[in-house]
């Protein structure tokens, strides 16, 4: 067999291998603030049975690297926007910062760190301008930082933005170009990023548009090809995530960077916390959203696929509520990793729930059969319960929306008492609740049983993952102390 022929039978070979691969890429965002934090083992190897071959860290959490060590998945490290300012300042602070929380991780975990992301969404027009003087400083020092470190080719620096640094001027997707205030800079963040073999990062949550305004169409907002299309010359657009991918295509081929790689680097939506948050809507994007990652499709305007971070993974009950209770919804798993709702994966695959968890004892904290709902005291309880854990889930449109008023108090004392790992002293609330054995779960609203963090970590607790948890029991005896000492003529009593 001659050499020519040689070479056809293993491309030959190789191309199903290769497109097996190219289909089956698929990245999550694995956010880590929650109260009881899924182990890092037990993550990795969710993400490993759900096919997630790229993730994206929103900070350098160290028990979430060593995990993800010599697990071969690609890893997206992030740096939260405090850090920018000295990032900015010094490029021995960005030295430093990539020295020991990209440099080491590689050397000595084996961790594969393809990207640092600078920021999270520094742009957002509701931060006023506060990270625009120092996102760009900040990139530049880590970009030198990572050449300095030997790793310039290996790990791409690039910056998550949201998708409202650009805007149309016609309301279709040709009219794309950024946001006059900040147009010169995103140009030149954009030419730095290209000339050291970077990409652009772009969030895009077709959510937030039928959030923001309640008259979006919301076929629009998912991929089923159900909705009133919108025309833009020779082009379609029957869904929000195309027209708003293709405005930014348009905005860099405007701006002489048509061929720059974008990353969306988060999509997703939320199941809890919003009329429009709930399992049928998530699971009906998501399913979409996947079904258009495996078949490699991409847009309009730009054929070739981006690489997506869908967002997120767990679901994280200690994350800020500031842009609406749906924020702490968005995982495609519960906070202990189990299934929301089912999903088809590559193959046929549906969704794998988390292996190995464990939880508190099984038992609840409710309001006392003998406490009348009427009790002064009971309103300063449940506001006091929901001040320390995640109570989000019973507001309007929410999954516990629909519980009657005990039900609703015994809720939100319930989360206090799993939030305090079922501490002594917990569910005491001056004797207006009881601990029971008898699941208070209705319908949509399930009441939670904590992970239990201390059988999870069976090892003496070291490093900024250990200190953390330490802070974190800190706060909950903190918390309970005031509840045991607590009188009746306590204000929040």
């Amino acid at each position: 067999m001659g050499i020519n022929a040689a070479i056809f039978w293993l491309l030959l070979l190789l191309y199903p291998f290769h497109e097996a691969l190219l289909a089956s890429a698929l990245g999550c965002n694995w956010g880590t603030r929650s109260s009881h934090p899924l182990p890092g083992d037990i993550v990795v190897r969710l993400l490993k049975d759900n096919g997630f071959d790229k993730v994206k860290l929103f900070e350098a959490d160290p028990k979430a690297l060593r995990a993800l060590g010599r697990s071969g998945i690609e890893v997206m490290v992030g740096i939260p926007n405090e850090f920018l300012a000295p990032l900015a300042s010094s490029v021995a602070v960005a030295e430093q910062w990539v020295t020991q929380n990209v440099s080491a991780y590689i050397s000595r975990y084996g961790v594969n760190i393809t990207h640092v992301a600078v920021g999270n969404e520094p742009f957002l027009k509701t931060y006023k301008g506060m990270f625009q003087r120092t996102t760009f400083p900040a990139l530049q020092n880590i970009q030198a930082a990572l050449i300095k470190a030997g790793l310039g080719r290996q790990v791409k620096a690039t910056v998550p933005l949201n998708a409202d640094v650009y805007q149309t001027s016609n309301q279709l997707p040709s009219g794309g170009d950024f946001r006059p205030d900040i147009r010169d800079l995103m140009i030149a963040i954009i030419k730095f990023l290209q000339d050291n073999g970077g990409t652009l990062t772009i969030n895009i949550y077709p959510f937030l548009s039928l959030y923001a305004d309640p008259n979006f169409p919301i076929d629009y907002a998912f991929f089923s090809g159900s909705a009133a299309p919108v025309v833009d010359g020779s082009i379609t657009y029957s869904n929000v995530f195309e027209a708003n991918y293709d405005t930014l295509i348009w905005a860099l081929e405007k701006n002489g960077f048509g061929s720059m790689p974008v990353i969306v680097g988060e999509i997703g939506w939320p199941t809890d916390g919003n009329t429009n948050a709930n399992l049928d809507y998530a699971r009906k994007f998501n399913q979409g959203l996947l079904n258009r990652i495996m078949k490699r499709q991409g847009t309009p305007k730009r054929p070739t696929p981006p690489d997506i971070y869908l967002f997120g993974l767990i679901d994280e009950d200690a994350k800020s509520i500031q842009p609406g209770n749906f924020e702490r919804h968005w995982g495609i798993f519960y906070y202990d990793g189990t299934v929301k709702y089912p999903l088809v994966l590559e193959n046929g695959q549906d969704l794998v729930p988390a292996k190995g968890i464990k939880y508190l004892s099984k038992q609840w904290c409710v309001l006392s059969p003998e406490t009348s709902i009427t009790d002064p005291r009971v309103a300063g309880s449940v506001n006091y319960a929901c001040q320390y854990a995640d109570c989000t889930s019973l507001g309007y449109g929410s999954s516990c929306n629909e519980l009657d008023a005990r039900s609703n108090i015994s809720y939100a004392l319930n989360q206090f008492y799993q939030v305090a790992d079922q501490q002594k002293g917990a569910c005491s609330f001056a004797n207006l609740s009881v601990i029971t054995n008898t699941d208070p779960s209705q319908g949509r609203c399930k009441f939670e049983i904590m992970i239990d963090v201390g059988k999870h970590e069976k090892s003496v607790n070291s490093g900024a993952e250990g200190s953390a948890r330490i802070r974190w029991n800190a706060v909950v005896a903190m918390v309970v102390s005031a509840v045991l000492l607590s009188s009746a003529s306590r204000a929040f009593l």
